[in-house]
């Protein structure tokens, strides 16, 4: 086989060029640190680093969306704490009112305190999130979601919470309607209400003496008064029961389908009380309303005056017990996000090393291979240069 001294140049000058190349290329992941610069490199391990890529930014996307929830919920928690507090110093006002040494301007004074926690109240309801919306704005609100009207505190924005964009379900606001204006009326079975109260008896919030016979139907309790005897009537649903024309004794315990409740105090003829189911409609705002106005209201007998305070501890008290299920609430969901959060952390790693393991160079093979290839092309360039001589010119 003949070969041309042309041929043999071109040759070598082609396998000087390949090895420039090879050494250019391990230069440039010593350089970046990474075995695959280029798809090319290894179409394998660069469809293995792509893909461990995306799922760590992803999980990097997940973060921030935790980021923000944690940051609503623990300003949500914070806006609870302060509501909780409030509805405590209300109570502590409602039973100093109940003293029986207080006058009608001290119940007034009683009175102006409560009001001024509705208000305090009503701006932790509408506290803004920082980020433009409103820790209770339920599924989103662009203004403030409660107004208050003439008619009452009326909850503009929608029920229910608006969750962060990925793929963990994680509130960034909380549900104000549900929050405020949804608590169980009564003790959470039944509500006792004063229908006629001329004398000066009152009922108290009553309980739950067997769970299996209640009827969740309405009773109405009548009192009658002749010839110095007192007697009552019990109704249920209109409808006559068994307690009919019994004889009254303060305090003592009444008792029907499951429902235990006591009157004290000292009737009047025609006084008429009533128990209903409990509804998920106390307002926290039209309990403070209906108390103060209660307090102010002057020229009433002591056992009208107890049953305000009756009344009112009872629905401070429920509005306060639905504050506190909303805090634990909240902090279910902190505890939900601590475990999300280690859950991408996990995540973020694990995709990190497969990318690592895809793409990342072995840095003291890469030396070898750079140090060899190196010694190669400075070899090829020698035997190239003493080839070169090789002609017929150098002779002449």
């Amino acid at each position: 086989m003949r070969l041309s001294t042309a041929n043999t140049y071109d040759a070598a000058i082609e396998q000087l060029q390949r090895r420039q190349r090879e050494l250019s290329d391990t230069q440039l992941q010593l350089t970046s640190g990474k075995r695959v610069n280029r798809a090319s490199d290894d179409p394998t391990a660069a469809a293995r680093a792509e893909r461990a890529l995306a799922l760590e930014v992803r999980s990097v996307a997940s973060q921030r969306a935790v980021d923000a929830s944690r940051n609503a919920m623990t300003l949500g928690e914070g806006a609870i704490a302060d509501a909780s507090e409030l509805l405590q110093q209300a109570r502590e006002a409602v039973v100093a009112a109940g003293n029986g040494s207080y006058s009608d301007a001290e119940r007034r004074s009683q009175a102006l305190a409560l009001r001024e926690i509705r208000k305090q109240l009503f701006d932790i309801a509408n506290r803004a999130d920082g980020s433009g919306g409103y820790l209770f704005g339920g599924q989103g609100a662009g203004q403030p979601p409660f107004v208050d009207t003439p008619a009452g505190v009326q909850f503009r924005g929608a029920g229910g919470q608006t969750d962060v964009a990925s793929g963990e379900s994680l509130p960034v606001t909380l549900d104000g309607l549900a929050a405020w204006l949804q608590a169980r009326t009564g003790n959470g079975v039944f509500e006792t209400r004063v229908t006629t109260q001329n004398g000066s008896a009152w009922i108290d919030a009553g309980s739950v003496g067997d769970p299996s016979t209640l009827t969740g139907d309405p009773y109405t309790l009548s009192f009658s008064v002749s010839g110095g005897v007192t007697t009552y009537t019990v109704l249920r649903d209109g409808n006559p029961t068994a307690l009919t024309n019994v004889a009254y004794q303060s305090g003592q315990a009444i008792e029907i389908d499951g429902l235990s409740f006591a009157i004290t105090g000292v009737p009047a003829d025609g006084d008429a009380f009533e128990v209903v189911p409990s509804t998920s409609t106390l307002d926290v705002f039209a309990v403070l309303d209906r108390i103060a106005t209660a307090l102010e209201t002057g020229l009433r007998n002591g056992g009208q005056i107890t049953q305000t305070v009756t009344h009112a501890l009872r629905d401070i008290d429920g509005s306060l017990g639905r504050m506190l299920q909303q805090r634990a609430l909240t902090g279910e969901t902190l505890n939900r996000i601590d475990g999300v959060e280690n859950r991408l952390a996990q995540l973020e790693l694990g995709a990190r090393v497969e990318r690592s393991a895809a793409e990342d160079l072995d840095m003291v093979e890469a030396i070898a291979t750079f140090q060899s290839q190196q010694t190669g092309f400075d070899a090829a360039l020698k035997s190239y240069a003493l080839v070169q001589k090789l002609s017929l010119f150098q002779y002449v």
